[in-house]
């Protein structure tokens, strides 16, 4: 879907049509889900909290301002929703690790974190800040350029290439702990991103 129709969607949206949220939904569902579920750490409340993402937005769709990129107004929903999920919790450091009595029970759940778990990076990102593991995701998993991570967080090119060379460094340091190996054998060189999924 292009910015044009993108656009004509919304308003379509705006005047009544509401069944034509579900095209937005078509196109954003699968990043959201999967930004919830690095930030989260858990399926089944990574695909609550996608719901409720899309929700958060149908009802905020109204207040949307067209200057800014839908996406990035998506996912200044969806880091909003999960920093209110991690408050709730009411833990300074998050990301729950799965144990596998848990997961063989649920044979659909354990498909999808074969796919996308990796204890080690997870262990890694728990030692992280809210803020920084959003940092890392938004810009190794989701791809983003620090433009668009920019219009997300409301933050300056050259202050997040500086906060994203800092946590960067923190995750190699803290996956190479959790992995009991040297952080040089991690990958460390020279303007290299850091990649998980």
């Amino acid at each position: 879907m292009d910015d044009v129709d993108l656009s004509q969607t919304i308003t379509d949206i705006l005047e009544g049509d509401t069944e034509k949220f579900a095209e937005i939904m078509q196109v954003y569902q699968k990043s959201i889900f999967l930004y919830c579920y690095h930030m989260l750490g858990n399926y089944a409340e990574a695909e609550d909290s996608g719901q409720e993402v899309f929700l958060k937005a149908y009802r905020s769709l109204g207040k949307y301002k067209r200057e800014v990129p839908f996406g990035a107004w998506l996912y200044k929903i969806a880091y909003n929703h999960c920093i209110d999920m991690i408050r709730k919790r009411k833990l300074a450091k998050y990301l729950p690790f799965f144990y596998r009595d848990d997961k063989e029970n649920k044979p659909v759940d354990l498909r999808i974190e074969a796919h996308y778990f990796d204890e080690f990076v997870h262990r890694a990102l728990s030692k992280l800040s809210a803020e920084e593991r959003n940092l890392l995701i938004l810009r190794c998993v989701d791809e983003k350029s620090y433009e668009e991570i920019s219009q997300i967080l409301g933050r300056s090119n050259a202050a997040l290439r500086k906060k994203y060379g800092r946590t960067a460094a923190k995750f190699r340091q803290y996956y190479a702990q959790a992995k009991g190996v040297c952080a040089y054998d991690i990958g460390q060189g020279s303007g290299s991103e850091t990649t998980f999924s």
